[in-house]
């Protein structure tokens, strides 16, 4: 619980001065969307958890403090501000000034872009989940009928990133007035994910005790893995209140709070523990991932995406417990 000190400060401090600048509606609508962002984001943290493992505890620290800067401005502010720049052709100076005197309609720019950034955040997210699933050395399966086999055809070279590519091709194929876009955002997303796989394996130095992985890669990893969890979340907030302040408050609150949980699975070694807790995240990333595709079309509900995350990782937790149980008696 120490752990949570610190978030909790930050969060008081933060909600006095967003009170002080907007009153009970700007404190009523900041804390709904921390308690969004946090509860629909354990999906995140759960995996955020694997990869974190990983790292040195210089570098988890790192993730805590700076990343928290990169989670709140560069992911919750910059990068869509790159997003709408480049889905509208307008420059990103031309964007910020939106975002800052006229966040109505910054909020539109965003949502119009929604293409954009429903194909980029889910060929990256189903690259991750699919990658986990397509590995012919995992021996643990949580919803074994589906997992076995797909950990067979995981020997099958670079299966992950055909099928992505795959659906990328066949939804274009439903929004020709918009498939540049989306064919470009969601190659971006493909690329970024190989590169930054890339760079982290490149980092692998095999030592006695296992590999110790470049932690400046595993840290750009889980930025960008954040953004593309984070996207869906920064448009349902435009949703909610086109107020900027309230919305960095609301988000960054979640996301600092989102971060430290991380850290403290890592340093309790919950995952170790709880077997299926991690198939339960992935199974979680990949419906948000396939929500992301829907969304292309059809309008979905932040708040029905957050739940499928919640009941995977609820029903991966449950049935942990029970192995647990079974193996104590």
């Amino acid at each position: 619980m120490r752990a949570f000190f610190f978030p909790t400060a930050v969060s008081l401090v933060a909600f006095i001065g967003v009170f002080i600048w907007g009153g009970f509606s700007a404190l009523f609508l900041a804390v709904l969307l921390a308690i969004l962002e946090t509860t629909l984001s354990f999906d995140n943290a759960v995996v955020n958890a694997r990869v974190l493992q990983r790292m040195t505890p210089e570098w988890q620290n790192r993730f805590l403090t700076w990343g928290i800067l990169i989670a709140v401005f560069g992911t919750r502010f910059v990068f869509p501000i790159f997003i709408v720049a480049a889905a509208a052709w307008l420059s990103p100076y031309a964007v910020t000034m939106l975002a800052f005197y006229d966040p109505a309609a910054y909020g539109e720019r965003l949502a119009d872009a929604r293409v954009a950034i429903s194909a980029f955040g889910s060929a990256f997210l189903l690259l991750v989940s699919l990658k986990y699933f397509f590995n012919h050395r995992k021996t643990v399966h949580w919803i074994g009928v589906i997992e076995r086999h797909l950990s067979r055809w995981g020997g099958i070279e670079a299966i992950e990133i055909a099928l992505v590519l795959s659906v990328l091709l066949v939804c274009a194929f439903f929004v020709p007035a918009q498939a540049a876009t989306l064919l470009i955002a969601g190659l971006v997303g493909v690329i970024l994910f190989i590169a930054i796989e890339g760079i982290a394996q490149s980092f692998e130095i095999e030592t006695g005790a296992g590999a110790a992985v470049g932690g400046a890669a595993l840290f750009v990893y889980l930025n960008v893995l954040d953004s593309a969890f984070s996207l869906d979340g920064v448009i349902g907030a435009f949703a909610i209140t086109s107020a900027l302040p309230i919305i960095i408050t609301g988000l960054g609150i979640g996301a600092l709070f989102v971060r430290t949980f991380t850290v403290a699975l890592v340093r309790a070694k919950t995952l170790d523990t709880l077997r299926y807790l991690e198939h339960g995240a992935h199974w979680a990333i990949f419906g948000l991932a396939l929500a992301m595709i829907f969304g292309i079309f059809v309008h979905v509900p932040e708040p029905l995406t957050g739940l499928v995350g919640l009941v995977f990782v609820g029903l991966a937790y449950w049935s942990s417990r029970r192995e647990l149980q079974k193996a104590a008696l």
